[in-house]
């Protein structure tokens, strides 16, 4: 019975801190600051509940650096034809998002287009808070 309670503790903590790491969209990015950012890969990293890419690269505006991209989890990505493998470090890709309210440069992802120029949708959270505000009034999901 012991080892039972300790196994259902142990899955209640992985399981809350998953809920922890998940946030919605409007509580870390501005839906009105849409950015592109054009760069190298020089990280990839597949994950739940976010995926996450490191460019170095620069915006639209011209400013440089080093940028942490935000994308849906694993299976959201699987489900958009992601794999593990999608995107290399030294790749050259586009990067269309939304920025940070913080002014950090850290995008949450609408879609990444690699090298080969298809465009693969990230999976944003942004389309999540679409579901909830649109679900009540419509009744319906927002097409994606």
């Amino acid at each position: 019975m012991r080892q039972v309670l300790a196994g259902i503790a142990l899955l209640l903590g992985i399981g809350a801190s998953s809920v922890i790491a998940h946030h919605p969209f409007d509580a870390e990015f501005d839906w009105k600051r849409p950015v592109t950012i054009n760069g190298t890969v020089t990280k990839f990293e597949w994950r739940e509940p976010h995926s996450m890419v490191e460019i170095k690269g620069k915006d639209e505006k011209g400013t440089e650096g080093q940028w942490t991209i935000e994308l849906g989890g694993m299976s959201e990505l699987n489900r958009n034809g992601w794999n593990r493998n999608q995107l290399k470090v030294g790749e050259q890709v586009r990067v269309d998002g939304w920025m940070a309210k913080d002014g950090t440069k850290k995008v949450s992802a609408k879609s990444i287009t690699p090298s080969n120029g298809r465009e693969m949708f990230a999976g944003s959270s942004f389309f999540d808070m679409a579901h909830e505000q649109a679900a009540p009034t419509t009744g319906t999901q927002p097409q994606r």
